[in-house]
């Protein structure tokens, strides 16, 4: 049963699916917790890192919930997503994951990314300085490597902005619009350019796809 502080419904499906091991592995910790029976899992997010939620997870007495935050109760296990953090998180799954060398841990599986900044949000960043040697070293990358590459399927990446170490990219030909611009991002030139240039810390798409007219995939 999942209950909303703000409006007390059954028929809202769960925000959280917690698979059988995850659940297990609470419980255990949780009975080690003073007054454990009046304790719930709060989960909530963060920040943002890397293109991904990062989270904070703990035990807090579950009467703290207050109205907008959603009350989860998995079988004896009741859960807290604070209302900030409902929408970030609905339709993720908590797990129980083993390595191969045998340690396993509690992982977060979530569908929802935070959004890319937007062409819009380019306005505070200054315009890019060509004469900029970190620039240039971009260019040289995107001219050498990543436009012959994506050339194949009439795409092309240019420069749009340098923003401390972050860049900011504009996809176009068959890459604007394209279901597959967000892989061919992150993992073809994205790689490509972390790879020659190390201290890039994000690489962002301000592409209005939307606007694309020839994209070389088009997701059925």
């Amino acid at each position: 049963m999942m209950t909303g502080m703000s409006e007390d419904r059954e028929d809202i499906a769960p925000v959280l699916t917690i698979t059988r091991d995850a659940r297990a592995t609470v419980l255990e910790v949780l009975a080690n917790e003073a007054e454990s029976d009046t304790l719930a899992l709060w989960l909530e997010v963060n920040g943002e890192a890397n293109g991904a939620y990062t989270y904070d997870m703990y035990f807090q007495a579950l009467s703290d919930a207050a109205a907008g935050d959603v009350v989860q109760r998995d079988d004896d296990l009741p859960v807290v997503v604070p209302s900030a953090a409902v929408e970030r998180l609905q339709g993720a799954t908590l797990d129980f994951v083993t390595d191969a060398s045998g340690e396993g841990g509690l992982v977060i599986v979530n569908p929802n990314t935070p959004s890319a900044p937007t062409l819009s949000g380019l306005e505070s960043i200054p315009e890019v300085d060509l004469s900029d040697p970190f620039a240039q070293r971009v260019v040289s990358v995107l001219e050498q490597q990543v436009n012959p590459s994506i050339a194949s399927h009439g795409g092309r990446a240019d420069l749009v902005a340098v923003e401390d170490s972050s860049v900011y990219l504009r996809l176009s030909g068959g890459c604007q619009g394209c279901g597959m611009a967000k892989a061919t991002l992150s993992q073809g030139i994205e790689v490509i350019l972390r790879e020659a240039i190390p201290e890039i810390a994000n690489v962002v798409d301000v592409t209005d796809h939307a606007d694309g007219t020839n994209p070389f995939y088009q997701p059925a």
